[in-house]
């Protein structure tokens, strides 16, 4: 009796799966040019950056620097440079005992504004208003009457207090919550004195940037208080709400500057507020940026800015891209020689994963701040492996069910079958260690975390989105189907020789007793 050629139904639709792939391709090609993103950016160690160093000292006498206070610093920095998503840039701690300093690295000339934001203290205090005058014009003598119940000396500090003088203007964050203070609003247009601090700002649990779409599309920063601030701030709107201008004002202070001083009208028992003040969106964002992650335990002096080159030279990035491509020529060799025709699939998969990682690095660039440093130049080299290990897995997959009878269009699909489960698993396997290594590392090893896991995904997007669907079109062409000597599924290439080759040929045809 004859062998019936086996064969497998499937409901595989090459041509929508290569569409989904195109559209994606379009997608990601559109936002980079709409974002304006020409080219890659590069991390601190290939094109340089910014550069300063932070002097620590203690805001008041309760925060002494020490190594402690340093190193809770040092995290909290880091964590605002993330939430910016500055990718690659670099916080350490210099220095021994109490003489160590911080030093903040952060690629591109952007730096600049990063630096200024991760040095702010973000000492958050909410103050009634006692006192309030106009200082504008620069003049020293704008002064306002007594505030009552405070002591001569705070009104004369408050009398000669110039608002116009930049120094005045550009915050201290060592006022003591317990003080009775004077200070400008940070636009400097106005002066006040200011009962000690009801609320801080250790008591926000949450804070967000907002724009506002019924005003005059301002933006805020709305804050959420814990279980202690919330019961501290509902009772300081709950006194004032009565007394006389400007009494019946909370100042919302911000390292030693108003940064706005609301009318109170009624009580806010919620536990939630908001900030305004004129914002920009990125001033907007930057402070809730700033306040989600706390205040810094010191506050710094801040030394020169400065512009830093390259960590690594020209010679090391061309080492480490002649190491990608010849990565990528020697898998591409490997294909067709061992593969024959059936190696473009190879190719051209890895062209399109190429194309894809390309233009994600682009859009991610301008959306997250990604940038491509040595370390993540080694994940995309590693990613070239894992991605020719899903090919290999699914060629051998419908070779073996070409060996056992099969034709190739039922090889294909049957094979696709049994391999993706195989694929998934490894790539599954691939994006937790990348997870894990971009979580629990910091610096470089971030970078090379991110990009390999990345490319995991481009590497699963490709199989199913190209290779599948591409396979299954090229074993309806007769080339591949007849078993050619150069398609890479003769009786050669699947291991069929000799009998078991006269087998096959015999199969399909009756044999008489």
């Amino acid at each position: 009796m004859s062998t019936p050629t086996k064969t497998v139904k499937t409901s595989s639709r090459p041509i929508r799966a290569l569409a989904i792939l195109a559209l994606i391709i379009v997608g990601l090609l559109g936002t980079a040019l709409i974002q304006g993103a020409t080219s890659v950016k590069l991390g601190l160690d290939l094109r340089g950056g910014t550069s300063v160093t932070l002097q620590p000292r203690a805001s008041n006498d309760a925060n002494k620097i020490t190594s402690d206070s340093i190193d809770q610093a040092v995290s909290i920095i880091r964590q605002r440079v993330n939430s910016l998503g500055v990718a690659e840039s670099e916080v350490t701690a210099q220095g021994s005992g109490t003489n160590r300093q911080i030093v903040i690295s952060v690629p591109g000339e952007s730096g600049r504004r990063v630096v200024d934001l991760v040095g702010q203290t973000a000492e958050l205090r909410f103050r009634q208003v006692l006192a309030e005058s106009a200082a504008l014009g620069g003049s020293a003598s704008d002064t306002a009457t007594p505030a009552l119940g405070v002591s001569p000396e705070i009104n004369a500090k408050f009398a000669g207090l110039d608002c116009s003088n930049p120094a005045n203007l550009q915050g201290t964050g060592t006022d003591a919550p317990t003080d009775t203070i004077v200070a400008c609003s940070r636009t400097g247009t106005s002066k006040y004195i200011l009962a000690p601090a009801e609320v801080l700002g250790r008591q926000v649990s949450k804070a967000s940037a907002g724009l506002d779409a019924q005003g005059a599309s301002a933006w805020y920063v709305s804050l959420t208080f814990d279980g202690e601030g919330t019961k501290a701030f509902g009772v300081l709107t709950s006194r004032v709400t009565s007394l006389p201008s400007p009494a019946n004002q909370v100042a919302i202070v911000l390292d030693g500057l108003v940064v706005s001083a609301p009318v109170i009208n009624e009580a806010i028992p919620s536990g939630n507020a908001q900030i305004t003040g004129n914002f920009t969106q990125v001033e907007a964002q930057d402070l809730a940026n700033v306040l989600k992650y706390g205040a810094l335990p010191l506050a710094f002096d801040r030394g020169e800015v400065q512009q830093v080159s390259p960590t690594l030279g020209s010679e090391q990035l061309r080492a480490g891209i002649l190491a990608g491509a010849l990565g990528l020529f020697l898998v591409v060799v490997f294909s067709l020689l061992y593969y024959r025709a059936l190696g473009f699939v190879t190719v051209g998969s890895l062209a399109i994963a190429a194309l894809l990682v390309y233009l994600l690095f682009l859009v991610l660039g301008e959306t997250i701040g990604f940038t491509l440093t040595l370390a993540g130049i080694a994940g995309a080299v590693v990613a070239i492996g894992v991605t020719a290990d899903s090919f290999i897995v699914f060629f051998e997959r419908v070779r073996d069910e070409a060996r056992e009878g099969r034709s190739l269009r039922s090889a294909v699909e049957s094979g696709w079958v049994r391999a993706r489960h195989t694929i998934i698993v490894a790539d599954i396997i691939s994006l937790l260690a990348a997870v894990l290594l971009y979580f629990f590392t910091v610096g470089g090893v971030r970078g090379f975390a991110f990009t390999l896991g990345l490319t995991t995904v481009v590497d699963l997007l490709v199989v199913f989105l190209f290779s599948k669907p591409l396979l299954t079109m090229i074993a309806r062409i007769n080339f591949f189907a007849s078993g050619h000597p150069l398609s890479g599924f003769s009786d050669k290439s699947i291991g069929l020789k000799g009998a078991s080759t006269q087998m096959k040929s015999t199969a399909t045809s009756t044999v008489e007793a």
